[in-house]
């Protein structure tokens, strides 16, 4: 039975590793995402800042993107910043990649 029950733990931590990776992808996205439509809305660096982690803050408020496509979108929208749904998309897409290479190359770094 060891064998088996090594098995499983073994399993199991992967799957903590994997569910805590995809949390600090979505997390770095959700800022990435939230510094580059700061510069679109002409924010000092400051400010954006501080928008990005109101964008991270606001991806936790329901599971999926929706949260924080509706952030993001309204608030361009709000500062006139025209952007169709495809782009947004889009750029959610390509931050969520950036983020997990991010995580992936400061997780390869740390010593075990």
């Amino acid at each position: 039975m060891t064998q088996f029950d090594d098995r499983e733990r073994a399993q199991e931590r992967k799957f903590v590793m994997e569910a805590e990776s995809a949390f600090k992808a979505n997390a770095r996205r959700a800022k990435l995402l939230g510094l580059w439509a700061a510069e679109l809305m002409g924010l000092d660096q400051a400010t954006a800042k501080v928008y990005a982690l109101d964008v991270v803050k606001s991806d936790l408020a329901e599971p999926g993107d929706e949260d924080i496509y509706r952030k993001v979108k309204g608030d361009l929208e709000e500062k006139g910043v025209e952007m169709s749904e495809h782009r947004l998309r889009r750029e959610m897409a390509d931050f969520l990649e950036e983020a997990y290479r991010q995580v992936a190359g400061e997780a390869a770094k740390l010593p075990e």
